[in-house]
């Protein structure tokens, strides 16, 4: 199985710069990409944030470009986002009981589970007592393996001004999740604007770039101040199978040549090296 991994798209209405980018324009590349080099994907998931200010025009315009999606899409909010400007907008997207856009959906490896962490008032994630049961519901009721997507990451990632706005209530969170721990094969979030790899408490994870900016790596900065930068876009492209999870970080609007590293097939090697090394110093 393949899916792709999208986050953090910070639409803004108006064709508009969010910090000197077009994050409408980063988009519309995004799904440019997926549609010519990755149309067999399983589905496209966005893990929050896909507008700046949560308003209207925003959501009109990053539905303009993820409309264009040629694979199947599941879309889930993070603390940028307006939950109700959202549901006006997408109003097919499934909510649980307490209006919390949070559902599950099949995948041939598995059961995916889309967490919502958005916590009203602040840009810190949170999830209530009313979500922990929808979770632990779902959790009960299936022995398949399990996909976690959500905003927030549930855990400091040492980036100090990301870690005081993480979830807050991680320990409840774990929880409930623990008695599952050993089939839940994968955590991927957002919020971070980083490609972040590792382990919490034996389940892997992966979080991905933002479309438009990016948080610094910055790790003796204080808890009050979070830098930004304008690293190259990313989305992730995730390989599934029965052993293993690999998740590839795809800088899709890299425009850096491409070549060979070893010669062709029926191509004198000699001949090739000298014609890659004059290549190499033409472009230098």
């Amino acid at each position: 199985m393949k899916f792709i991994h999208l986050t953090d798209t910070h639409v803004i209405g108006g064709d508009r710069l969010l910090y000197g980018a077009n994050p409408a324009q980063r988009l519309a590349q995004a799904v440019d990409s997926i549609n010519a080099e990755h149309a067999d994907a399983e589905f496209v998931i966005v893990t929050g944030d896909m507008t700046h200010w949560g308003d209207d025009d925003a959501y009109e315009a990053f539905k303009a470009q993820i409309s264009r999606l040629t694979v199947p899409l599941y879309l889930m909010v993070g603390n940028h986002d307006d939950t109700g400007a959202f549901a006006s907008s997408f109003p097919a997207v499934a909510r649980d009981a307490g209006g919390f856009v949070q559902y599950m959906f099949d995948t041939p490896q598995g059961l995916g589970l889309c967490l919502d962490t958005k916590s009203p008032g602040t840009h810190a994630g949170g999830y209530c007592a009313a979500r922990l049961g929808w979770l632990h519901s779902r959790l009960e009721t299936t022995e398949e393996p399990v996909f976690l997507f959500m905003h927030h990451p549930p855990f400091p990632v040492g980036i100090a001004g990301m870690d005081a706005i993480m979830m807050q209530d991680a320990e409840a969170f774990y929880d409930v999740l623990a008695p599952h721990a050993h089939r839940i094969r994968h955590l991927f979030f957002g919020h971070v604007h980083r490609a972040i790899f590792g382990n919490w408490r034996g389940i892997s994870f992966s979080c991905m770039r933002g479309l438009n900016h990016q948080v610094a790596l910055d790790l003796n900065g204080a808890a009050t101040e979070i830098a930004g930068n304008l690293e190259p876009p990313a989305y992730g492209v995730v390989l599934v199978d029965e052993d293993c999870v690999t998740v590839h970080l795809h800088e899709f609007a890299n425009r850096s040549p491409r070549f060979m590293l070893h010669a062709p097939e029926n191509a004198d090697p000699v001949r090739y090296q000298l014609d890659m090394r004059h290549q190499g110093e033409q472009e230098a």
